[in-house]
């Protein structure tokens, strides 16, 4: 399936041009004249990426770019025609990803939508973010966006710092992770004693809440002299 390209610019010549080179690469192109259109697109088409002429009448390039980014985390690249600093970083702090000067080459501004959506999909692809922001094991869901947890259908409440942990033995599931590591993790450069009993304290609250049991845990097991893991 093609990358969806949303383009916006009164000029027609303009924008019927644009919409030829981008077709040519293969691209399915929505192609407006005005932003009432485009808004309209906005909310029916699940678009890739949009190019936006700046200089529009009534409602301006700056504001459909700021209607974008109350919902969505596509490419979004700035036409300008007068190469003023301002436009650009107006643009910039909008949320815009790029910006072009007219007048500029077609196959420039191809060069550029390819990169930006190479740099999207690189970073934002819907397993990503989904590895990201949930993790799940044996009855155990965690939202790394929201700090919520859920064990068995049933919310648990955690302590910022027992989250921490939980999530970074969850995201190595099956791997050891010592005591020092989990430390550093959450606390950074902070000295570490090997003598402290600080990550076992937090361990024992998580196992108490969790209703795990220290002899045959369920989740968090203690590999002595090691650290701890959870079993795959």
């Amino acid at each position: 399936m093609s990358d969806k390209i949303l383009i916006v610019d009164d000029e027609k010549e303009i924008a019927d041009l644009v919409a030829l080179y981008l077709e040519n690469e293969n691209f399915t192109v929505f192609k407006f004249y005005t932003a009432e259109e485009a808004l309209a697109c906005i909310q029916r088409e699940t678009l890739d990426l949009a190019i936006l002429d700046i200089m529009l009448p009534g409602t301006d390039g700056l504001q459909i770019c700021r209607r974008i980014r109350e919902k969505y985390r596509y490419p979004v690249i700035m036409l300008t025609a007068r190469g003023e600093e301002t436009d650009k970083i107006t643009g910039l702090m909008l949320g815009a990803d790029d910006y072009i000067t007219k007048p500029f080459l077609p196959l420039e501004l191809v060069a550029r939508v390819k990169a930006q959506l190479r740099r999207y999909k690189r970073y934002n692809t819907p397993e990503e973010e989904k590895q990201e922001k949930i993790l799940e094991h044996a009855g155990l869901v965690m939202n790394i966006e929201t700090h919520e947890c859920i064990l068995n259908e049933k919310p648990l409440p955690l302590t910022p710092t027992e989250f921490s942990i939980l999530r970074i033995l969850c995201e190595q599931k099956g791997k050891v992770v010592s005591s020092e590591e989990l430390f550093h993790q959450i606390w950074g450069n902070e000295y570490f004693s090997k003598n402290s009993n600080t990550i076992t304290v937090h361990i024992r609250h998580l196992r108490e809440k969790m209703g795990d049991s220290f002899e045959e845990p369920k989740y968090i097991k203690t590999v002595w002299g090691c650290g701890y893991k959870i079993e795959i």
